[in-house]
């Protein structure tokens, strides 16, 4: 029953997720079609509905000059709520054309919190302003935050929630609960007079008990906590198993310093996985649709180097090879299969691995039998396709030593591409890089180079 609830609740999300994006392309469609004091209008009248995700995105759509002047139409107090809500490189460069005057206060209005998801694409000469608007102990606040690295919990702790010492009484936490609305409210956190944390009270249970109990005495036993140096995906997972709503947060000394939400949770997964996505093309989720044309440009020209020195060596490889190429033109034909084989049979085990070292499920005790697994499933799709695909090539070119040749290659290079698959994310986290942004681009490197070795170095030997 319960995994059907959890289904239905899906299919509800995603319905409501497909509709909200059908509406938002109506509404750019609309804004991008009109001009000068049209689109102006247009713009004033979505403002009037619209909230400040839809009023994000909308100027997200907008080429640079034109999202400026529709920004100079947001409302002061609204421009948080909606900067907020923007991806990091169109909300820098609407902050580096604002006024000076404009900028002061808008930072006024800032809170710590704010400030720190910004501060991590935002250069220190802005960051220093911003902060120079806030109070002292906003600026405290801002310096504890800051403390964590940005794939650590502490930093992005939710630090709106309900607080109070083990002997109060329970009918003071009820008016707590009755009086302040949060996101995620289900929980009651009980810390001492040096806020270190004692334990966590529930909702549930605090309206079943006397009002003249001591909250201590409520406190439930299987409460979880989530380390402030946590990284984000772990927290979020630590929250998705406890079943709970929000779970505390405390640092190292167990002073509480904030809560993980559900909500928290599912931004900070789906970030996660958009981030894993645009990295497989060397790119970042926080770019700009219309970033300038040489930034952009400059952003993709690394990888394409990259991409180019690792084809230079495939095709050095082949080179190797020019006398019997020459001789035999069917090589040529069906190179690109034993290739793109290999290219697939390695990603499929790249992604497994990816996946698999995000979710924490990946560690020295294990990968030795992962590598052996999928070794396993590598031979045994290598031998399967090295017959359809030799048994194709024989008939094809009416030569049985052709057919030989490409089997042979088919299942070297796709054993060789789960060995691949494994090994290369696990060396590049060893060497502290992002296994997502360069594991494929070495992946194919491997997968070309052994195959095209392999096939025209067998052709070599059987034809020479």
């Amino acid at each position: 029953m319960e995994e059907l609830k959890n289904e239905l609740i899906s299919e509800a999300e995603q319905d409501i997720t497909s509709q909200l994006q059908i509406e938002v392309s109506q509404v750019v469609q609309q804004l991008t079609e009109a001009e000068g004091e049209e689109q102006a209008e247009v713009f004033s009248e979505i403002l009037n509905e619209a909230e400040a995700g839809t009023i994000a995105i909308l100027l997200e759509s907008l080429p640079l000059d034109e999202r400026y002047e529709r920004w100079q139409q947001v409302q002061p107090e609204e421009r948080v709520d909606v900067l907020n809500l923007m991806r990091a490189d169109p909300r820098l460069g609407i902050l580096k054309k604002m006024p000076d005057e404009e900028l002061d206060l808008l930072f006024s209005q800032l809170s710590p919190e704010d400030l720190i998801d910004w501060s991590d694409s935002l250069p220190d000469s802005i960051t220093d302003r911003a902060l120079a608007q806030m109070g002292e102990r906003q600026r405290k606040h801002f310096e504890l935050y800051d403390q964590y690295d940005e794939n650590e919990i502490g930093r992005y702790a939710d630090h709106q929630m309900l607080v109070l010492n083990p002997d109060s009484t329970v009918a003071q936490g009820q008016r707590f609960f009755r009086r302040i609305d949060l996101d995620c409210n289900d929980h009651l956190f009980l810390v001492d007079a040096n806020d270190k944390y004692v334990g966590t009270v529930r909702r549930y249970d605090l309206f079943k008990a006397d009002a003249d109990s001591l909250l201590s005495a409520l406190i439930w036993p299987d409460s979880r906590v989530i380390s402030a140096d946590s990284s984000l995906i772990e927290s979020a997972e630590t929250l998705e198993h406890s079943r709970e709503l929000e779970l505390p947060v405390v640092d190292d000394e167990g002073t509480l310093i904030g809560r993980m939400t559900l909500r928290t949770a599912t931004a900070l997964v789906r970030e996660h996985y958009e981030s894993q996505l645009m990295a497989t093309a060397g790119m970042d989720e926080d770019d700009d649709l219309f970033a300038p044309i040489i930034v952009g440009a400059r952003r993709r020209a690394v990888w394409l180097g990259i991409n180019l020195l690792t084809a230079f060596l495939a095709s050095a490889t082949i080179g190797l090879f020019e006398n019997v190429l020459s001789q035999v033109v069917a090589l040529a034909v069906l190179m690109p299969i034993v290739a793109s084989m290999g290219g697939i049979a390695g990603s499929q085990s790249l992604t497994l691995m990816i996946r698999g070292m995000a979710m924490g499920q990946i560690s020295a005790g294990n990968v030795v039998s992962l590598l052996k697994n999928e070794l396993g499933i590598g031979a045994l799709n290598g031998l399967l396709w090295a017959i359809v695909i030799g048994l194709i090539a024989g008939w094809w070119f009416d030569d049985v030593i052709m057919g030989i040749i490409i089997g042979c290659a088919i299942l070297i290079n796709m054993a060789m591409a789960a060995i691949a698959g494994v090994m290369v994310p696990m060396i590049l986290q060893k060497f502290n890089q992002d296994a997502a942004l360069s594991g494929s681009v070495i992946l194919t490197t491997v997968t070309d180079v052994v195959g095209f070795f392999t096939f025209l170095g067998l052709a070599t030997i059987l034809y020479l």
